[in-house]
């Protein structure tokens, strides 16, 4: 096995253990996957979590007080189906959870239950919701597709024009010439 053929072999099986990684830990749950990506807006959960942090969040058979969880806002309240992230401080799954920012002085005003809940958080990616954000704004969109067409015009190797192809022929057949002259 040559070398190069070594590390070809060496990169898709690091890619493939990474998508593997992916599909078991990360994938969104809109995909059949445990997690969700919740971008952090306000200063409701200072200093744990800073305006503009990604925090991913995984689907859990309970909850408890103590832990940082994203839930939907109920039906028929004002705010439905917002993804708040906030910590349990009271209830339970049936009766409704009491939920509160850390930074706070009061309680939410929502009762979420068991079927609201979207999930505990696990992971932090600093302002990695800015970036979120960005990417969702018609612009950043916009300057991520341009930026993707261009790499893949410059990263194409330049292909020779007709002039420099009949050189090489001619210097092909020159050179066939010498050799069996």
């Amino acid at each position: 096995m040559t070398v190069s053929v070594f590390w070809k072999a060496l990169t898709v099986t690091l890619l493939g253990a990474v998508v593997v990684a992916w599909a078991f830990t990360l994938r969104p749950q809109t995909l059949g996957g445990p997690a969700m990506f919740v971008a952090v807006r306000g200063s409701s959960m200072l200093p744990a979590y800073q305006h503009g942090d990604l925090v991913v969040v995984e689907a859990a058979a309970r909850y408890r007080v103590g832990q940082v969880v994203a839930y939907r806002v109920p039906a028929g309240q004002i705010g439905e189906g917002k993804v708040v992230i906030h910590r349990i401080v009271g209830g339970d799954g049936v009766r409704g959870f009491t939920l509160k920012g850390d930074n706070n002085s009061a309680p939410d005003p929502w009762i979420p239950k068991q079927a609201d809940m979207v999930g505990v958080a696990t992971f932090r990616l600093p302002n990695g919701g800015r970036l979120i954000a960005l990417v969702q704004q018609p612009i950043g969109l916009a300057g991520l597709a341009a930026a993707l067409v261009v790499s893949v015009f410059l990263g194409r190797p330049p292909r020779p024009n007709r002039g420099q192809r009949r050189t090489r022929r001619r210097f092909k057949g020159l050179a066939r010439g010498l050799v069996d002259g």
